[in-house]
């Protein structure tokens, strides 16, 4: 990578440059420093914004093909460097090895989604004569880039939510300026190199490093910045809104998720299924299983065979191959996540398992004999904690489910197709996972959320229409 003794360097029209201040970026299980990277002024977000507006013109221009043929060479490059990726974001988040490497497959996958969805970008005729006024008239409408997109991402998924904004952007025509998390910059320093090497145009994606009170504001409030697309936490989410003034953004945030376990349904796959839903990535994702519903019926086996399969967890250094939980992103994360559970005890919740905390590791949590105005339920906890909760009658749980503040996915084990529908229609959620838990994605399918949970959606085709602008053409001939 592009740095030297590990002082990395930003990259603002296709030079690799420093700045005056730098920030140390840690390695989050061992707390060593892996670099530092210099913190943007307001002068060099200001270089990558006029960078990104000199090289729009040109790249807008390029035909779909040309641009296609760049973002599947960039999947080939990521491909060919997947296990120094994925190290590498092992390291800076913290995250176990098999993660990061399902999240570098992920990324390149959606980088290829990218690639086939630039040759599909189109829009459609509009028949006219369906007023009295359109008669003789002939209407379609085209799909054009917005301009430079300000993309702000969080630290949980370095690559892969990086390249939700970045495919998506570069396939349309866009140009960008992206701001990563500040603990975990490095992979999307990594991704520069490796546009670069796939031969995008100077330019065209610029990555700058800092604070999202200075450096992220700065892009928000930019007068050049066409588009914001931000993922992260609700209420910087919403202040970006209030910012933004007439920019289009999308908004992907938190959630609290849900999923209810019916009588029915087939603990042996649900089951492991949760486990994971609940501890991947010590559960800071933003649709980790939080809550699960489970009929009476069924809650004791439930939560025995959960607590057991969750004692089988291995916790400790990411970089282990058989590790399945490391740290939490910082110090002060476990910390609030095991002050949650402390006042959850305190009003009444039952620790099945878990509860105990060694530095920035908080060790997956059970809880039980939960109430709906805990913390652990009503807030997002994005830490490895789950609470169960039994309930009675299905249409109780459904409502339950839906009663959150957020409505990003929600899952539902049932064998019974009626059910399965009723939950669909109930739950106002932007997917409902049903024989499965809130944490099922696949790239290429719409993405994001409901309520507090966000606005507009991912997933490259849907990303592309948001980061486009429709023109309409009526001709009289």
């Amino acid at each position: 990578m592009d740095h030297v003794n590990g002082a990395y360097r930003l990259l603002v029209g296709g030079e690799w440059i420093t700045d005056d201040q730098t920030m140390p970026v840690m390695d989050k299980y061992s707390g060593e420093v892996m670099g530092t990277v210099p913190v943007a002024s307001r002068e060099t977000v200001d270089k990558a914004m006029d960078a990104a507006c000199a090289a729009f013109p040109g790249y807008s221009a390029l035909p779909a093909h040309a641009r296609s043929r760049i973002l599947e060479k960039a999947a080939r490059l990521m491909e060919r460097h997947a296990e120094e990726i994925a190290t590498l974001i092992c390291r800076e988040v913290g995250k176990p090895w098999k993660y990061p490497m399902g999240e570098v497959s992920r990324g390149i996958e959606t980088m290829r989604f990218a690639a086939e969805e630039a040759k599909r970008i189109h829009g459609e005729t509009i028949p006219l004569d369906a007023s009295p006024t359109g008669e003789g008239r002939i209407g379609f409408y085209l799909r054009k880039p917005v301009g430079v997109v300000a993309a702000i991402t969080p630290f949980n998924f370095p690559l892969n939510l990086v390249v939700h904004k970045v495919g998506p952007a570069l396939a349309a025509g866009n140009t960008l300026v992206l701001k990563p998390a500040s603990m975990t910059p490095l992979t999307a320093l990594r991704l520069g190199e490796i546009l670069q090497e796939a031969e995008l145009p100077p330019g065209v994606f610029n990555v700058v490093a800092g604070s999202g009170g200075t450096v992220g504001d700065w892009l928000v409030t930019h007068p050049r910045t066409a588009k914001v697309s931000f993922t992260g936490s609700p209420p910087v989410g919403e202040a970006i809104l209030r910012k933004a003034g007439l920019k289009k953004v999308t908004l992907e945030l938190g959630n609290n998720s849900g999923t209810i376990i019916e009588p029915d349904a087939n603990l042996d796959d649900a089951i492991p299924r949760c486990v994971v839903s609940a501890f991947a990535n010590s559960g800071q994702v933003c649709i980790s299983l939080q809550r699960l519903y489970v009929h009476k019926d069924i809650a004791a086996e439930f939560s025995r065979r959960l607590v057991e399969a969750t004692e089988w967890l291995k916790v400790g250094n990411p970089l282990e191959k058989d590790c399945d939980v490391g740290p939490m992103i910082d110090e002060g994360e476990a910390v609030r996540a095991e002050s949650w559970v402390q006042e959850a005890v305190a009003q009444g919740a039952k620790v099945l398992v878990g509860n105990r905390r060694e530095g920035r590791i908080f060790y997956p949590t059970v809880l039980t004999h939960v109430n709906p105005s805990m913390k652990v339920m009503c807030n997002e906890a994005f830490a490895p904690v789950v609470s169960i909760y039994e309930y009675d009658s299905f249409e109780d749980a459904v409502r339950m489910v839906d009663e959150s503040l957020y409505g990003l996915q929600a899952g539902i084990y049932t064998r019974d197709i009626a059910k399965a529908f009723y939950a669909a229609e109930h739950i106002d959620a932007g997917g409902i996972m049903i024989n499965d838990t809130s944490l099922f994605r696949v790239d290429h399918m719409p993405y994001g959320g409901n309520k507090m949970s966000g606005l507009g959606r991912e997933g490259v085709r849907f990303a592309i229409e948001e980061m486009t602008n429709i023109r309409m053409v009526v001709i009289k001939p």
